[in-house]
């Protein structure tokens, strides 16, 4: 089969399989090991998480190329164009790459049905083993355990926060969703916990791996000033724990951010890669995720979110500025039917 063009490709994929949606790891575990993508030389940092994952996946970046670092980066979904999921050191993928990715798969796909995400999947992870990246991080796209990213171990576990969403596929509790998510942890491999109280199942899981747990507020933790912000970690930091101090304030939430760097230094731990105080004061500032909590300049005020779940919302509410006097406020949704 020879298709031309990504746009072409997209349209096949989005008609093949029967179903949108078709959790499991035995399909597409058969056609990676085929394309021999179930691993990578480079170390991986994995984020999951309800929310806050594409924040951390930017913070990441952009701190990893202020490092001086070759970062190949994998997200979901797109705002506009498809090969925003695919990205080297924040540049996207042409199309002709991304054509020649997927043409790839399909060469070895054999009669192994695949999603539209898997497969799209699969042809970023063969992509990626040809760039040579320092780093790579992955975005989980739904859950964890039976995601396909987790085909791939990672080095660095991320779960940003735990609330209702997906219920269909996760489970109707914050805890049963706790469960697919802790699937991406792996054995002696740290793990970032975006939140102060991580649930029981969470450390639990943790625990039974002998997985190194950086929590928030106790293993690291910030504080923020007026235009400035401060980070420190304990010392179950490898590097002994830095405290940096009148950060610039990166596009993102300064709670995320404190987790993307929690990030990097358990990495230290367990690979080549330790960021420094310079990488970070010169990186922060570039992170940034279009229609994350974006303020639009001018009058009248507007915002943009891409928030779908309940959770989402309370944060977009958290980031608002407080109303002038006589100011309405007006509030725009657009979201699926299955939320």
């Amino acid at each position: 089969m020879t298709v031309t063009s990504l746009d072409a490709w997209l349209r096949i994929l989005e008609q093949r399989h029967p179903s949108a949606i078709d959790m499991g790891l035995e399909r597409i575990g058969v056609v990676a090991r085929a394309l021999g993508v179930t691993g990578f030389d480079a170390p991986v940092i994995t984020v999951g998480g309800t929310n806050g994952k594409g924040s951390t996946v930017a913070t990441l970046v952009a701190l990893a190329r202020a490092a001086g670092w070759r970062v190949a980066s994998y997200t979901s979904p797109h705002l506009l164009r498809f090969n925003e999921r695919v990205c080297l050191d924040g540049e996207m993928i042409s199309d002709a790459d991304m054509v020649a990715a997927l043409d790839a798969v399909e060469a070895v796909r054999g009669e192994v049905s695949l999603t539209y995400f898997e497969h799209t999947t699969l042809a970023a992870f063969w992509w990626f083993r040809r760039q040579s990246p320092d780093l790579i991080v992955l975005e989980v796209g739904l859950g964890g355990r039976l995601d396909a990213v987790n085909l791939v171990d990672a080095s660095v576990a991320v779960i940003t926060s735990v609330d209702l969403d997906h219920q269909d596929w996760l489970g109707d509790t914050r805890e049963l969703i706790a469960r697919e998510k802790a699937g991406i942890l792996r054995p002696g491999a740290p793990v970032v916990f975006g939140e102060r109280e991580p649930l029981p199942v969470l450390t639990g899981q943790a625990a039974k791996l002998a997985a190194p747990q950086w929590i928030k507020g106790r293993d690291y933790d910030f504080t923020t000033d007026a235009g400035t912000w401060h980070w420190h970690a304990t010392t179950a930091d490898p590097a002994g724990g830095p405290a940096w101090r009148d950060l610039p304030l990166p596009g993102v939430s300064c709670e995320n951010a404190a987790v993307a760097l929690a990030a990097l230094r358990a990495l230290a731990g367990v690979s080549a890669l330790c960021i420094g105080e310079d990488a970070v004061r010169a990186g922060l500032p570039l992170a940034a995720v279009p229609g994350r909590a974006q303020r639009l300049p001018g009058s009248p005020e507007v915002w943009l979110d891409v928030g779908h779940n309940p959770h989402g919302a309370r944060f977009l509410w958290q980031q608002l500025p407080p109303a002038r006097a006589g100011q309405r406020t007006h509030a725009v949704f657009a979201m699926l039917a299955d939320k």
